[in-house]
């Protein structure tokens, strides 16, 4: 009788704490469903209205009446425009084909060989990160072009010129190659040594192994990263606009019938066309993803590769090569940046410098382009953050976690040049309350948030998803409100993750161009534009020094952030070193 009666005092008591708890805290998760509103207007007013500006767009007429498929059948029966289409998706598989290939060999380098100085053959291969995608086409025309070191040994192999298609492949290759290379070290590293051991056992030859043991673990990886650089090809915009002369692709079309022609409508069509494969990718990379099984198992033993000479040596050739490929691409960059007057006068001079930022004003570019840095940097963190959190670790309104999902997600999908397009027809519009942020630097950090907050998102949630949810049920058992929780355990947890992003966001906002092209104003004109007016105007020499500048603030960026991520680990970090 006495157990019964002490098992119902305790029901009763835990029925009276969990009704406290409802009552004395309803407030507090009132306003996280109130904010997780705010975020999905957020999301709903700068991704989802300005790309459903764009289809309405596509079906009005020059005089704004409804017109329907009239502008795509328009598109259809106009040559000019469907042989865009068709040189992007050219140049788009032969990137693909050539860069997945070297990419994956030097993964494998990295993740299955004993070779030396892995560390530096890694930071050289991120190079292409730092600066804008343009800095290759940059490097190429003084390598290859009319006035090229190697113009005469290039047509000698049968290449006319590097202008076109030519120049676009080497280039895109270069810019997306460590895009395809990150994915393909992760996929290569969950590997199961048990299963080498039993082939090992068995008899199984090296080659064999590779093929029915590597190959097949590493496929979703392929996969991913065949479509990622299909994709960040297919949409990219600095590249074409300063190598390609006169093959035309879809991103630059887009740009002409725009800015030049001022056809709203068939520009609206060819963005919907650059959105279709970006669409594609995200799809299908969301299949597979459900697909794939876990390579590495709770009994799984982490592969460790045994040292080889003649393996080590020839994946040492190989990395050194690739390497060397990457630094003659920075490398001349540099040195054309310093020749005073190239190809005659090669004396280093900081003329360039000086017409890049002093006559041609490009310093108050880098200016707005450090403003815009630091703002998506610190808004776009503490955005993506605090909607994560919110999505994973707080109740309640729970018809709105989907939606919010779905739209955290989305920007993966959208290429830079279509965001910025839909923001002209959307924050352009006279009779929208938000005209009043056009041609601002605010815009121009909102759009750059958007475009890539769903990287930042992702890694948010996976740093969520790692604590334990009783620290919320802990927190409500005391009476203790979510965001107490939020600011006293679960951000200081996660401040790794917090600077992973604020990097990627920083990175990414001094190098893009595509998300930016269409917004900028005189007065907010960031410097990766104005390195492409300056290539417009034939001072290619001053758009390298440009190039070059942006690489070396990114790359300072990247060390202040890297001292930054050790300082507050020490400080937030310690009890993970404590047993």
């Amino acid at each position: 009788m006495t157990d019964a009666l002490r098992i119902t005092t305790a029901a009763a008591a835990t029925a009276n704490a969990a009704r406290l708890v409802r009552q004395t805290t309803p407030w507090a998760d009132r306003v996280a469903q109130l904010s997780l509103a705010l975020v999905a207007l957020i999301l709903i007013a700068f991704l989802a209205f300005p790309l459903a500006a764009i289809l309405l767009q596509s079906l009005e007429g020059k005089q704004g009446e409804f017109v329907g498929l009239s502008n795509f059948i328009a598109y259809a029966q106009t040559p000019a425009l469907l042989i865009s289409l068709w040189h992007s998706v050219w140049v788009s598989v032969v990137v693909t084909v050539i860069t997945l290939p070297l990419a994956f060999i030097f993964a494998y380098a990295i993740t299955r060989s004993c070779m030396p100085l892995k560390a530096l053959f890694r930071g050289i291969s991120l190079i292409p990160l730092l600066a804008p995608s343009l800095l290759s086409a940059i490097s190429l025309i003084y390598w290859f072009g009319n006035q090229g070191v190697l113009k005469t040994a290039m047509q000698s192999v049968g290449i006319a010129q590097i202008y076109g298609a030519p120049g676009i492949v080497v280039a895109e290759c270069f810019a997306v190659f460590p895009h395809a290379l990150m994915i393909l070290i992760t996929a290569l590293s969950l590997a199961d040594a048990r299963l080498y051991e039993a082939a090992a056992a068995m008899g199984t030859s090296a080659s064999r192994k590779f093929f029915t043991i590597t190959l097949p673990g590493a496929k979703y990886g392929l996969l991913s990263a065949g479509l990622v650089t299909f994709t960040l090809v297919m949409t990219d915009f600095g590249i074409p606009k300063v190598i390609g002369g006169n093959f035309n692709v879809l991103a630059t079309v887009v740009f002409k019938l725009v800015i030049g022609q001022q056809d709203f409508a068939k520009g609206s069509v060819v963005a919907l066309l650059l959105l279709l494969p970006a669409v594609l990718t995200f799809a299908v990379d969301h299949y597979v993803s459900k697909k794939q099984t876990a390579m590495l198992t709770a009994r799984a033993v982490p592969y460790r590769p045994a040292p080889s000479r003649g393996f080590d040596t020839l994946m040492t050739a190989f990395c050194i090569l690739i390497s060397i490929l990457m630094l003659a691409m920075l490398g001349m960059a540099i040195f054309a940046s310093f020749a005073s007057f190239w190809p005659y006068n090669l004396t280093p001079s900081l003329r360039h410098y000086t017409l890049g930022i002093v006559d041609s004003d490009v310093g108050e570019g880098f200016v707005n382009s450090l403003k815009l840095a630091a703002g998506t940097a610190f808004f776009g963190t503490a955005l993506v953050f605090f909607s994560a959190y919110l999505l994973e670790k707080t109740k309640g309104a729970g018809w709105l976690h989907a939606p919010v999902r779905l739209l955290a997600m989305l920007p993966m999908a959208v290429p830079g040049l279509v965001l910025g397009l839909g923001y002209i027809f959307f924050f352009n519009a006279q009779s929208n309350p938000l005209n009043g942020l056009y041609h601002t630097i605010t815009l121009l950090t909102l759009c750059t948030i958007v475009h890539f907050y769903t990287t930042g998102h992702l890694t948010a949630v996976t740093a969520l998803k790692a604590l334990d949810g009783e620290f919320e049920a802990v927190s409500a058992s005391l009476k203790v409100p979510w965001y107490k929780t939020f600011w006293r355990v679960t951000l200081p947890i996660c401040t790794p993750a917090l600077v992973d992003i604020a990097r990627y966001f920083f990175i990414n906002a001094m190098t893009t161009i595509s998300a930016v092209v269409f917004l900028y104003s005189p007065d907010t004109k960031v410097a990766s534009i104005a390195i492409l007016n300056l290539d417009e105007a034939g001072e290619i020499g001053a758009a390298a020094a440009m190039a070059i500048m942006i690489a070396g603030i990114s790359t300072i960026a990247t060390g202040a952030f890297m001292l930054l991520a050790r300082l507050i680990n020490r400080r937030t970090q310690a009890w993970r070193g404590t047993h």
